[in-house]
């Protein structure tokens, strides 16, 4: 399968996750390709949509190596990953120096997109957590392990396009999962996508705006009206 662009691709998500439409969803958005895809997915669904900022907490001298990850949210959550704590053990203050890093940085990218809006409580909601495609799902699984924690009702990860190899890993972090296409090989995201160019802050800003605003709109007729 293969989508023009990432709107394209959110268009037909958004249609495959037509049956939550009545549930009251909220949907998360993984910056910053997540976002076009997850905006066509609130407006199909008339959702509110809110990002889901994800900072991975390096080893020392070994950045890409995983000791865990601050997860965004009204709640943000820590999420260690002990296998990898138990292998290299760093000096006393580090995680928590690294942790407190991770969430100024994560302030400071929310405020950039959405300046003083807070993020959106999913507790006891069903939340859809979105991104543009997933290709190891080790960002996805701290981001879902996250969500998790702030104990929405339901919680799904839909994406346009993931391998099936990632689909048993992830299967137990989420109550349902939701994909268009589970292609093996894999390879990467961008070779299911005719444009997949990188999406800008910019288009991330209006994308939040315009959704806020429409979001507000049917808000007040709903108040008008009743």
């Amino acid at each position: 399968m293969m989508f023009k662009d990432r709107r394209e691709a959110g268009r037909t998500l958004a249609r495959a996750l037509e049956r939550f439409k009545s549930a009251n969803p909220v949907v998360l958005a993984l910056p910053r390709g997540g976002v076009p895809v997850a905006f066509e997915v609130a407006e199909y669904l008339k959702a509110p949509l809110d990002l889901l900022l994800v900072r991975k907490i390096g080893a020392p001298g070994h950045e890409e190596l995983a000791l865990g990850a601050v997860v965004d949210g009204l709640h943000p959550q820590v999420v260690v990953n002990q296998d990898v704590m138990g292998m290299i053990h760093p000096p006393r203050g580090y995680f928590e120096a690294a942790e407190k890093r991770e969430l100024a940085e994560i302030e400071r990218r929310r405020h950039l997109y959405l300046g003083a809006a807070q993020p959106i409580d999913v507790q006891g909601r069903l939340a859809i957590v979105v991104d543009d495609g997933i290709a190891t799902g080790a960002t996805m699984k701290a981001a879902l392990r996250g969500v998790r924690r702030n104990e929405p009702s339901r919680l799904v990860l839909a994406a346009p396009v993931a391998p099936r190899s990632v689909i048993s890993e992830l299967k137990a972090e989420c109550d349902e999962m939701v994909f268009l296409a589970t292609p093996e090989p894999f390879h990467a995201v961008g070779l299911y996508y005719a444009d997949f160019s990188q999406t800008t802050d910019e288009e991330v800003i209006e994308l939040l705006g315009r959704r806020s605003f429409g979001q507000a709109m049917r808000e007040a007729d709903e108040i008008t009206r009743e």
